[in-house]
């Protein structure tokens, strides 16, 4: 069995256009019985993305216009039709050789039947991507389920031993089936809100993304992305003696080094912002909590910098909770709010989108450990 991280997707509206391939069908199924181009609207709204039987979904079209055909011919057009207008993107293809070309071993967890899913896999190319995958039907579970998400790392040659759950994410477009069994199964996840709000209120993914592009840009760094315990050459060493040095010049926090207006250390939840002449410190911005909340900040780009305040068992996962900066964004620093309010065990810890300077850093409270200073 593989050692090497794990990264699953769901197959419909994440890896592959499910929604546009279905409105495709329908607009043929329309036009093939020259019924009312219009019609396409009620045909989008009782789809339900998928989730609403087929049976359903054809019977009723089937009442709707007296059509005298069998279910099992309306199914046998409809799984040909979709699955004939069915691709992936090349964006996302893309993405998974990007993924692959990082490490990680790739694959599939669809809840589904087991031959049309199959075939959607095989008619675009997937499987000869991806090391394996996991259809409901077949395994006899249904996400969310932990079950079906270690059929799928077995599958895909990543054996499910104590631990395996922090090298593994889950990638998906639906909240109760992917982000709810990557939740139940330990993993983290990917959200692809596909421009819709977050609605359930149990648990949230850990990321969000627009599309998969930007999830699985999303995964890579924050697998990439420093940590607490992996700090680069001498970083440390170099931030003790300056934080010294610092302490020395401004006698206390909230002394004003280098130029630099106050710092309000205390300000938890709020942006703390100090003008350095000579430099820039760019804004310290408190997030939510990553135990409770997305860790995501709307809007934020990876030009900004940002404090993630860390629960205690989350401390371990600070890559994760890092991941919506960039790789590129290069100082950490740690302390400054939470030190200051006297709660150890939730440090704040701030990423800083280029290397900030130092002595105001560290006048507020902050340890810096990583400069952003290669050497």
């Amino acid at each position: 069995m593989l050692d090497m991280p794990l990264l699953l997707f769901d197959l419909d509206n994440t890896l592959l256009p499910r929604d546009a391939a279905y409105r495709a069908w329908a607009q043929d199924f329309l036009a093939e019985h020259r019924l009312p181009a219009a019609d396409i609207d009620w045909f989008t709204t009782i789809d339900g993305s998928g989730y609403v039987p087929r049976s359903t979904v054809l019977g009723a079209a089937k009442r709707r216009y007296g059509l005298d055909h069998s279910m099992d011919l309306l199914l046998a057009h409809y799984r040909r039709g979709i699955n004939g207008h069915i691709h992936c993107p090349a964006t996302h293809i893309d993405a998974l050789h990007a993924a692959r070309a990082s490490g990680w071993t790739l694959g599939i967890v669809s809840n589904g039947g087991t031959k049309p899913q199959s075939e959607k896999i095989r008619r675009t190319g997937l499987d000869r991507i991806v090391d394996g995958w996991v259809i409901s039907e077949e395994a006899r579970c249904v996400k969310p389920d932990p079950l079906i998400f270690e059929i799928a790392a077995r599958r895909c040659g990543v054996a499910p031993s104590p631990g395996w759950e922090a090298n593994t994410w889950m990638i998906g477009d639906h909240g109760p089936a992917d982000v709810a069994g990557a939740e139940v199964a330990g993993l983290r996840s990917v959200w692809l809100h596909l421009g819709r709000p977050w609605a359930e209120r149990g648990y949230r993914p850990t990321l969000s993304a627009a599309g998969l592009p930007e999830a699985v840009g999303l995964v890579l760094g924050a697998r990439s992305a420093p940590t607490v315990d992996t700090v680069r050459r001498g970083a440390v060493r170099r931030a003790v003696a300056q934080q010294a040095a610092a302490r020395r010049a401004a006698g206390a926090i909230g002394s004003t080094p280098m130029g630099a207006e106050p710092v309000n250390a205390a300000a938890t939840g709020q942006a703390l912002r100090t003008r350095a002449a000579g430099g820039t410190v760019p804004a310290v911005v408190q997030l939510p909590s990553v135990g409770g909340t997305t860790p995501m900040g709307a809007g934020r780009t990876a030009a900004q910098s940002a404090a993630v305040r860390l629960g205690p068992a989350a401390a371990a996962a600070l890559h994760a909770s890092a991941a919506p900066l960039s790789p590129a964004a290069h100082a950490v620093a740690a302390g400054g709010p939470a030190s200051a309010g006297g709660d150890a065990a939730t440090p704040v810890l701030t990423r800083f989108a280029a290397p900030p300077a130092v002595g105001p850093v560290v006048a507020a409270g902050y340890t810096v450990i990583d400069d952003g200073v290669a050497g």
